[in-house]
């Protein structure tokens, strides 16, 4: 009788020997290199808990200083409800309030990238690892590791597709990063309260988890060919790389001609009282010679009526200065201008308010595009600093930078730094 051929009785007795050793991100063995471990997790964690706090409150006064509970024209969120609770009115000094948060905003950001890729790729074995909740605080830490993981991925490449002025997002940029950054916070502060003791722990003892091994080690490592601390300095150089690269846009001289990596470096703006960096040149929202030349009036509309002024007529009245830069939520901004024109509170004067002017809603002749008119609160208007600037550095305003005339405040975001103005109404909004 011919031999009988046994059935084989697993699916890994159909499997050559060599597959049946793969291993899935699922098994630790799968994790297989020497950097990882508790030590080297901990201290990016801990490096990043203080640079993300950091980047949480400035985006918050970032979002405060267009004084969105203000007028609907400056708020993208509308729907925010409790989560505009901090809000208040935003001063106008120090003058270069908005240039330091927004600058450290962004600067932060774009430096602790290299840190956060770092960090997530130490962590990821415990993304795959199984059962997914082992517990109910197990599940919780996992829950958390979601809403950090997607918030913090979510935050930073809209954050970064901004500065870039690439917008490929679906909706408001503003709006998303608000959201988004609440939904971050949720999971932060979570994951902060299960793993901060247990990170300073680890920090405490030399790398070594108290009552266990060390989970994030790989129990059987490849050969090193790069040690920890080389990580560290290689985390540490792309941070540098990144900050040299990128800071530069927010000061002159060769700081802002090595800063290749944003929009608003890496290039010289030329010569001449108006060789400063914009954001929306005349071009690019279509205002033409038409618009702004003999025939444009400014509109001031107020409790004496609605009045009319020509440039000239503008230039006939006191004319105050004002040295202050612009600053964008981009992250990049100018040094200090010297800017000429009327006071708004001298506008607001002739409005019909001449002892306390009250908030202004100011209009642009440009037709499309967002912030096109803007508020600004009566703290703003009755700063001294505040005008309807006519002239830049000694010479009219060139029409990229607002000619025939622009609205300058203070510590305010650049968008509220309306240019290309054709009415102002004084009044509460």
């Amino acid at each position: 009788m011919p031999e009988r051929r046994r059935l084989p009785t697993r699916l890994t007795d159909r499997l050559p020997a060599r597959l049946t050793d793969l291993r899935t991100p699922a098994d630790p063995g799968f994790w297989r290199s020497p950097v990882r471990g508790a030590r080297f997790t901990a201290v990016l964690g801990v490096v990043l808990l203080a640079g993300l706090t950091l980047l949480f409150v400035t985006g918050l006064l970032s979002y405060a200083a267009y004084n969105p509970d203000l007028d609907p024209v400056n708020d993208k969120t509308p729907g925010k409800g409790w989560l505009g609770f901090y809000l208040f009115a935003w001063p106008t000094g120090p003058h270069w309030l908005y240039r330091l948060t927004q600058g450290l905003h962004v600067t932060v950001g774009i430096v602790l990238v290299p840190v956060l890729l770092a960090k997530l790729w130490s962590v990821v074995p415990r993304l795959f690892a199984l059962p997914p909740a082992r517990s109910v605080g197990h599940a919780l830490e996992r829950l958390s590791l979601l809403l950090l993981v997607g918030g913090a991925l979510f935050e930073f490449l809209t954050g970064l597709l901004n500065i870039q002025l690439d917008y490929l997002f679906p909706g408001s940029f503003y709006t998303l990063h608000f959201y988004g950054a609440w939904v971050f916070l949720a999971g932060f502060v979570a994951h902060v309260a299960l793993k901060l003791p247990q990170a300073l722990r680890v920090l405490r003892s030399g790398g070594i988890p108290r009552g266990g091994p060390d989970t994030l080690a790989a129990p059987d490592p490849l050969p090193a060919t790069l040690s920890r601390r080389g990580a560290f300095a290689l985390v540490g150089a792309g941070s540098l790389l990144l900050l040299v690269t990128s800071a530069g846009r927010s000061f002159d001289g060769p700081l802002r001609r090595v800063a290749l990596l944003t929009p608003r470096g890496g290039t010289e703006q030329g010569p001449g009282p108006n060789a400063f960096q914009v954001n929306k040149t005349a071009a690019a929202v279509r205002i033409i010679p038409a618009d702004t030349g003999e025939r444009w009036r400014l509109t001031v509309r107020g409790p004496a009526g609605e009045l009319r002024f020509s440039r000239a007529e503008l230039l006939a009245m006191e004319q105050h200065s004002a040295a202050l830069p612009i600053a964008c939520v981009e992250g990049w901004s100018t040094s200090d201008q010297l800017w000429r024109g009327v006071r708004l509170s001298d506008l607001a004067a002739l409005a019909g308010y001449p002892d306390r002017p009250p908030a202004v809603f100011v209009e642009s002749l440009q037709r499309s595009g967002s912030f096109r008119r803007a508020a600004l609160r009566d703290n703003q208007v009755r700063d001294g600093r505040s005008l309807l600037a006519l002239e830049v550095n000694g010479a009219p305003l060139s029409p990229d930078h607002g000619y025939p005339a622009r609205i300058i405040v203070p510590a305010a975001p650049g968008v509220l730094n309306t240019k290309w103005v054709e009415t102002l109404t004084f009044g509460e909004l």
